[in-house]
């Protein structure tokens, strides 16, 4: 898939509460370049969950057949329950010039870091712990519990960061220059001395 086009696989991580929902919807906005790859799960969906739309709903046995036959990019159990990222809408994509997004936990960036050394990995964190409690609290959707539970796994996110080729601060209300920053990122991906190894044979035969 590497080798194939001119599309990039552009890999988005980040904790919850850091707004890559808001930044993606502003960077599809912005370009046709880019287009957001649905991830599978074998749990069943929540009230206003879509098939196709907010994840590709297969049976268990479907994904563990994905998975024989090597059609998975990257996948995690979590919960009793498989999520993962289906090999060939990716690389359809990609063949046609399409920067494809996954917005993954880092457990699967891991995975695609191992996979795919040109992929583009980029976190987003909001400014500090204070803004990300604020967000997370400010929802009022979650329970005591979850909030806590999810500051406890932003930390260990977050140290992570630095496995990442750029990390993106996303500040409240500017999701804009956010999208901006991802979209400078995959370009400079694309200019790095490795991306042209072909230089020589270009000039030289």
């Amino acid at each position: 898939m590497e080798s194939i086009g001119q599309g990039r696989l552009v890999v988005l991580s980040g904790p919850a509460g850091s707004g890559k929902g808001r930044v993606l919807e502003t960077l599809f906005s912005k370009r046709s370049d880019y287009k957001y790859s649905v991830s599978a799960t074998t749990r069943s969906p929540r009230p206003g969950e879509n098939d196709g739309v907010n994840y590709n709903f297969i049976t268990r046995k479907e994904f563990e057949n994905y998975i024989r036959n090597g059609q998975m990019l990257e996948y995690a159990e979590y919960c009793g329950n498989f999520y993962g990222t289906p090999k060939d809408f990716v690389e359809d994509e990609i063949k046609k010039g399409i920067n494809v997004i996954l917005e993954i936990e880092v457990i699967g960036a891991m995975q695609i870091r191992k996979k795919f050394p040109s992929a583009v990995l980029i976190f987003i964190t909001p400014p500090d712990y204070k803004k990300l409690e604020e967000r997370l609290r400010g929802r009022a959707t979650e329970s005591e519990e979850v909030i806590k539970g999810r500051l406890l796994r932003a930390r260990d996110e977050i140290i992570l960061a630095s496995e990442y080729d750029y990390i993106i601060t996303n500040h409240d209300n500017r999701e804009d220059e956010a999208a901006d920053d991802i979209i400078a990122a995959v370009r400079a991906h694309g200019l790095r001395a490795c991306e042209h190894e072909d230089l020589n044979v270009k000039f030289f035969g």
